[in-house]
C-alpha cells in the first residue's frame, strides 16, 4: 500500500527516498562491447542468439519485411500513428534553430547550425513494444536534418520485429532498422560493424545493460541521456477526482517496478481517498504486478501545509513528469524551476505526453532535470563558429590580444597576434 507522509518539511529524507536497483551490470557490459569491437556482425549474431533466441541470417530488416508489416498493422492504428506523428512534427518544427553572423567594422563573426549526419535510436524490445518511442526520436532527428537515421531494436525468437514499430520507424522517416537489442546493439552503433554503421550520436531508452552501454560508450559517440525508471509527481488541490489521480499515478507505475509515482497535496481527505482507490484499481491492470510493486516500494502521497510547499517539493524531486492538477495551473507553472515535462490542469493525463499531444516524452529522470533537457531537435544538431578579421579590423586589436595572451603566459598566442603587425611595418 502507498506511503502517507505528513509534516513533510520535516521528513525530506523520506520524501526524496527511493528504492533503487543495486546489481552492477559494469562487467558484463564492458565484455559485450570489446566482443562487439572485436567480431563485428559475429558477436551481434551470437548475442541475438544467446539474449533473444533468435537465429538469425541478416541483421537488416528488408524493404519486403517492412512493407509486410505495415500492411499488417491496423489500419486505425495507422492513423493514430500518423495524427501523433504530425503533432509531433508540429511541435519540433518550431525547435529550429538559424545559423546566424554578425558584421562590423571588417569583422564577421557568426554560428553555423549543422545536423548531426548519422543519429543512432535504439528501442526497447521485451515486455512491451513501443512504437510511440520511434515518432519521439526519430522525427527530431529528421527534422533537424540528419543524413541517415539508423534504428536498432531486438528481435522475437523467429526473428521478426513487432509490427507496429515498424509502422513507426516507416511514417517516421527511419533510413535503416536492424534487429538487434541490448548492449551489443548499442556498440554495434557505436563502433560499427560490417552490417552496423557506425553513428555519432544515440538516443533511446533501455535496460539497465542498454543505460550502462551508453555511458561506457560516450565519448566515442554522443549520447541523450542516461535515463533511469519513470516518475510521475502530481500536485494537487482537494477538488480532484481520486480516481483521476490514481489512474494518473499508475499509467507510470505499471511501466517498471522501480518507477516512481508520488502525489503531493494539501488535503488529507484526498490523500485518503486517492489511497484507497489505488488500491481498487491496482488489481484491474494487466501489469498489476508490476504496479504493485512500484506503489509498495516507490510509492508516496504526501500532505502538506499548503500548494506553495507542494511545489517547493516538486522543485525538489524534480520530476521528469509533473502534472499540475490545479485551478489555477498557470500560475503555478511560474512557480516551477525543475521538471521534464509539465501536464497543467484537470484534464491533461500524462499519457498525452507520452503519446499524442506531440511535446517529446524522453525526458530527463532521476532528479536530472535540475540541468537538462527532453530530447529535442537541439540533440540532433551541432554548432560551429566562425570569424573573419580584415587586415584593419586585427590591427585595432592585435595589441590587446598581445596583452591578454601574455597575462596568461602564453608568449606564441602573443605572437601570433601581433606577428602581421610587424610585417606591416617592415
Amino acid at each position: 500500500m502507498i506511503r502517507i507522509i505528513e509534516d513533510s518539511l520535516s521528513r525530506r529524507e523520506e520524501i526524496f527516498a527511493v528504492e533503487t536497483e543495486a546489481r552492477d551490470v559494469s562487467g558484463v557490459v564492458s565484455e559485450i562491447i570489446e566482443r562487439v569491437r572485436r567480431e563485428g556482425d559475429a558477436a551481434l549474431f551470437f548475442y541475438n542468439e544467446k539474449f533473444d533466441g533468435a537465429r538469425l541470417s541478416s541483421l537488416r530488416v528488408s524493404e519486403e519485411e517492412l512493407d509486410e508489416a505495415v500492411a499488417g498493422v491496423p489500419a486505425r492504428f495507422t492513423e493514430v500513428l500518423e495524427l501523433a506523428a504530425e503533432n509531433i512534427r508540429k511541435f519540433h518544427e518550431r525547435q529550429k534553430r538559424e545559423s546566424f553572423e554578425m558584421r562590423e567594422g571588417g569583422t564577421v563573426i557568426g554560428q553555423k547550425i549543422i545536423p548531426i549526419e548519422r543519429a543512432g535510436l535504439y528501442v526497447p524490445g521485451g515486455t512491451a513494444a513501443y512504437p510511440s518511442t520511434v515518432l519521439m526520436d526519430a522525427i527530431p532527428a529528421k527534422i533537424a536534418g540528419c543524413e541517415r537515421i539508423v534504428m536498432v531494436t531486438p528481435p522475437d525468437r523467429e526473428g521478426k520485429i513487432n509490427p507496429v514499430i515498424l509502422a513507426a520507424a516507416k511514417i517516421a522517416g527511419v533510413d535503416e532498422i536492424y534487429k538487434v537489442g541490448g548492449a551489443q546493439a548499442i556498440a554495434a552503433l557505436a563502433y560499427g560493424t560490417e552490417s552496423v554503421p557506425k553513428v555519432d550520436k544515440i538516443v533511446g531508452p533501455g535496460n539497465a545493460f542498454v543505460a550502462e552501454a551508453k555511458r561506457q560508450v560516450f565519448g566515442v559517440v554522443s549520447i541523450d541521456m542516461i535515463a533511469g525508471p519513470s516518475e510521475i509527481m502530481i500536485v494537487a488541490d482537494g477538488n480532484n477526482s481520486p480516481r483521476n489521480l490514481a489512474a494518473d499515478l499508475l499509467s507510470q507505475a505499471e511501466h517498471d517496478r522501480m518507477a516512481s509515482a508520488v502525489l503531493a497535496t494539501d488535503s488529507m481527505e484526498l490523500a485518503l481517498s486517492v489511497r484507497d482507490e489505488l488500491e481498487r484499481q491496482i488489481p484491474t491492470l494487466e501489469r498489476c504486478e508490476i504496479a504493485r510493486s512500484s506503489i509498495d516500494n516507490n510509492g508516496k502521497i504526501i500532505v502538506t501545509g499548503s500548494i506553495d510547499e507542494a511545489i517547493e517539493i516538486a522543485n525538489g524531486i524534480a520530476p521528469e513528469h509533473l502534472e499540475l492538477c490545479l485551478d489555477d495551473c498557470f500560475y503555478y507553472l511560474e512557480k516551477i524551476k525543475h521538471a521534464g515535462s509539465v501536464f497543467l490542469g484537470k484534464n491533461c493525463p500524462e499519457a498525452l505526453g507520452d503519446y499524442l499531444a506531440g511535446t517529446n516524452h524522453t525526458l530527463p529522470t532521476s532528479g536530472t532535470a535540475r540541468f537538462s533537457s527532453p530530447l529535442s531537435v537541439d540533440d540532433f544538431i551541432k554548432k560551429t563558429q566562425f570569424i573573419y578579421y580584415d587586415k584593419d579590423a586585427l590591427a585595432r586589436v592585435a595589441r590587446d590580444v598581445e596583452y591578454f595572451a601574455k597575462q596568461e603566459g602564453l608568449t606564441a598566442h602573443a605572437r601570433s597576434a601581433v606577428i602581421r603587425l610587424e610585417d606591416g611595418e617592415k
